[in-house]
C-alpha cells in the first residue's frame, strides 16, 4: 500500500511515500530535479496526484516536492529510475504543456523494463486518424513481425495488446493499399457459460463474439467510415464457422482468441490463406474455454508450424500488460497459483 498526503498553498507541497519502511532499501540514495513553473509541476503530477501516485507506487520511492523542486528518495535503483521517468515527463509538460496517464504508465514500464522510450519511437503504425506505438520491447518485436511474416502467432496473457496492434497493422495495410480487405475472425465459443439461443439474425448472433475487434477498429475509425466498408465488404467479421471453404486474397485476416479452436478448426483456418495475403493468430494459452481433453488448435498449430519458413511466433508475457497497472498484478497472481498447483 501507499501513503499519501498532499497540502497545497502558496508553495505547492506534496509528499508521497512508499509503505517499504526506509531501513529496506539495500542502498539509500536521493535524487533531486528541479522545477521552476508552479503550474508545470501541477500538470506533471496530474490531477488529484494521480501521475505522481503511480509512480510511487511502481518503483518504490518516496517523492516530496518543496519549493520548485522534486526530492527523490529511495534504493538506488529505484531512485535512477524514477528519476529517468520525471524528466522524461517533465520533457513532455514541457513541450506539450500536459501529460496523459498513459504516458506515465508507457514511460514507466519503458524505463523500469529496461526500454528506452527512443528504442520505441521510431516504429509507429500509421492509422489515419491516430499514431499507434508498441510500448514495450516484445510489443515492438510483435509489430516488426507482422510486417515481416505472412503466417504469425501471437502469445500472451489479457492486456498485452494482442488484437489492438493486429488491427492496427490491418488498417495500416488497408491505408496503404497493400491489402483489398480485413477479415476480423473469432470462434464463438463462450467463456465457461451457456446463452442458449440468441436472438436477431446472424450479425446480431455473432456481435457479442466480434466485440473485442470491433472495438479496436472504432479506436482507429469513425463509425460511418466502418458502416460504409462494412456494407462494401471490405472490411468482413464473421465466425470461424464461416470461413469453411473459402480463399481470401489479399486480405489481412486476424484469428482472435485463436486458443479456443480444435485442431481441425486451426487447420481449416489456415487453408484459407490466399496470394498476398496475411494472417495473424492471437491468444492466450492459459485461457482455453474449449470441453475437457479437447486438445487447443492454437496449441497444436505451433509445435506443428514452427520449422514452417514464413511462419514467425512472438510471445507477450505480463511485463507487456498495458490495460489498468492491476491487471499486470492479477495475472501474476493466477499464474503463480498455477505453478504451485503443479
Amino acid at each position: 500500500m501507499i501513503r499519501y498526503s498532499c497540502i497545497r498553498g502558496p508553495h505547492i507541497s506534496i509528499h508521497c511515500r512508499a509503505a517499504a519502511h526506509r531501513s529496506s532499501f539495500s542502498c539509500m540514495s536521493a535524487a533531486t530535479i528541479p522545477v521552476g513553473d508552479p503550474k508545470a509541476l501541477v500538470s506533471l503530477f496530474g490531477a488529484r496526484d494521480q501521475h505522481l501516485r503511480e509512480i510511487c507506487d511502481s518503483i518504490r520511492v518516496d517523492i516530496s516536492a518543496r519549493n520548485g523542486k522534486i526530492h527523490v528518495q529511495g534504493g538506488e535503483q529505484a531512485v535512477a529510475q524514477a528519476t529517468e521517468v520525471l524528466e522524461h515527463l517533465k520533457s513532455l509538460v514541457a513541450r506539450h504543456g500536459s501529460v496523459a496517464p498513459d504516458q506515465v504508465t508507457q514511460a514507466i514500464r519503458q524505463i523500469t523494463g529496461g526500454v528506452e522510450p527512443s528504442d520505441l519511437g521510431g516504429l509507429k503504425i500509421d492509422c489515419g486518424t491516430r499514431e499507434v506505438r508498441p510500448r514495450t520491447g516484445s510489443q515492438r518485436e510483435y509489430v516488426q513481425a507482422m510486417r515481416e511474416n505472412d503466417l504469425v502467432f501471437c502469445v500472451g496473457p489479457a492486456g498485452t495488446g494482442k488484437t489492438y496492434l493486429a488491427v492496427a497493422m490491418a488498417v495500416e495495410a488497408l491505408r496503404q493499399k497493400q491489402i483489398r480487405k480485413i477479415v476480423l475472425v473469432r470462434p464463438a465459443v463462450e467463456a465457461g457459460e451457456r446463452l442458449g439461443y440468441l436472438p436477431g439474425d446472424l450479425q446480431a448472433k455473432i456481435n457479442p463474439y466480434l466485440r473485442p475487434l470491433l472495438d479496436a477498429l472504432r479506436e482507429m475509425m469513425d463509425y460511418d467510415q466502418i458502416k460504409s466498408y462494412t456494407e462494401e465488404d471490405i472490411i468482413e467479421m464473421v465466425p470461424l464457422a464461416y470461413m469453411r471453404g473459402r480463399t481470401l486474397n489479399e486480405a489481412f485476416i486476424i484469428l482472435d482468441e485463436a486458443q479456443n479452436t480444435t485442431v481441425a478448426q486451426m487447420k481449416m483456418f489456415l487453408t484459407r490463406m490466399g496470394m498476398r495475403s496475411k494472417i495473424i493468430v492471437s491468444g492466450d494459452v492459459t485461457q482455453v474455454d474449449l470441453p475437457p481433453h479437447t486438445r487447443s488448435g492454437m496449441t497444436d498449430a505451433l509445435s506443428r508450424l514452427k520449422k514452417i519458413e514464413g511462419f514467425c511466433r512472438v510471445n507477450l508475457s505480463s511485463e507487456d500488460i498495458v490495460r489498468h497497472r492491476l491487471v499486470q498484478d492479477i495475472v501474476r497472481a493466477y499464474e503463480e497459483g498455477a505453478k504451485k498447483r503443479r
